[in-house]
């Protein structure tokens, strides 16, 4: 930051005599030649005075030995910034003044009027950063060498601003959240569509990690974006899932049906009759009484002939014609009790209920979620 250092204190070395009681104004060159505090900025990584076109100092000096020196200077300092609530996080920074040389004993420091010693330009702003107030304290710094020295600071609370943040991760991450619950629309037949739509959200997911990750500092705990961002890839890793749970009870589901045709098949039972050329019985499957079965005894393994046909034809032994009645047995309890176990089961075997299901629990899981979160960290 760029900042107009002013220092006061009386000199009385310094005092002349002057029948209008005016100050006396110098550049520069003075100051070499008398005494001025030697403060210097703490925490500084790189500060200078400016100098274009001149140095930019000022020395005025008053009849009564006051002196004023104020000084044009640009300092970038160090600021200790906590990212555990970014990007919806408020930091608080200071820039600290201390002389180097002079103790406690020696030179006293303290600002003139509190916190109207400070005073900073409507117009400035931060490209990401709000300052919100700003206020001075002071207090004395030991240090086991030398002593105590006495320490000012101007401490800024600055606030983030948020707009950019939402417009570059926040949004996407929800948009990709949301592009991945199409796939619940999808048929499950259509196997390429449903998992090449998961891919790509993942991956998008990934990319959005990666590049928020890239351009903050490496720190060694979560951030608020951090948890944002996982717990949206857990949503569009989850609808994969799905849809990997989906085909599956799918083909589990057709196995399972195609094995009970099957044993039904095997479990029917076949009741072989001898009639002859011109007679026909046809039966359906269904469920028969126990009378209805027994009518069946008239029927004899023997050859049957009509009675209309000539002795000899009687006589002669013909070939019989055989038939296969398939007679389906089945009580009507146990129809009950099987219906009963598929109704039970029918959330898990039927893939439909599933998309159906997830088609509501997904997007509620997902504002609740945002509700916490924002309530949380704004």
């Amino acid at each position: 930051m760029t900042l107009y250092l002013r220092h006061y204190w009386k000199d009385e070395r310094l005092s002349f005599s002057s029948s209008t009681n005016k100050s006396m104004t110098f550049d520069g060159r003075l100051v070499k030649k008398i005494w001025v505090p030697d403060v210097f900025f703490v925490h500084s990584k790189r500060s200078f005075i400016h100098d274009t076109t001149t140095d930019n100092i000022m020395l005025r000096v008053f009849p009564d030995g006051h002196v004023l020196y104020s000084l044009r200077v640009t300092v970038t300092a160090a600021c200790n910034m906590d990212f555990s609530r970014f990007p919806l996080d408020s930091q608080t920074c200071s820039l600290e003044l201390e002389s180097y040389a002079y103790t406690d004993e020696d030179l006293m420091l303290y600002w003139k009027s509190g916190d109207e010693s400070l005073s900073t330009d409507d117009r400035i702003s931060l490209s990401q950063f709000l300052i919100q107030k700003f206020h001075t304290t002071s207090r004395l710094a030991f240090y086991s060498s030398t002593g105590w020295y006495n320490r000012l600071y101007i401490n800024f609370t600055l606030r983030r601003h948020i707009f950019f943040f939402l417009l570059q991760t926040y949004f996407p991450a929800t948009l990709m959240v949301m592009l991945s619950w199409v796939s619940f629309w999808i048929d499950r037949r259509a196997v390429p569509a449903r998992v090449s739509l998961g891919i790509t959200t993942v991956l998008t997911m990934s990319t959005i990690i990666t590049g928020v990750n890239a351009s903050m500092p490496r720190v060694s705990y979560i951030k608020a974006v951090d948890i944002y961002l996982w717990v949206s890839f857990v949503f569009v890793f989850l609808s994969v899932l799905e849809y990997a749970a989906v085909n599956y009870l799918s083909t589990a589901q057709d196995r399972r049906e195609r094995k009970m045709r099957e044993r039904a098949r095997s479990q029917s039972l076949p009741c072989t009759c001898s009639i002859s050329q011109t007679r026909t019985m046809t039966m359906m499957d269904g469920t028969y009484s126990e009378a209805d079965t027994n009518s069946l005894a008239g029927y004899t393994e023997e050859p049957m002939v009509p009675e209309d046909e000539p002795e000899e034809k009687q006589k002669a032994p013909e070939k019989s014609e055989h038939m296969v009645v398939h007679l389906s047995m089945s009580s009507e309890s146990a129809g009950i009790k099987k219906r009963k176990s598929l109704r039970a089961l029918n959330i898990i075997q039927n893939t439909h209920a599933i998309d159906k299901y997830s088609r509501m629990i997904f997007p509620g899981s997902y504002i609740f979620f945002n509700l916490i979160y924002w309530s949380v960290y704004c």
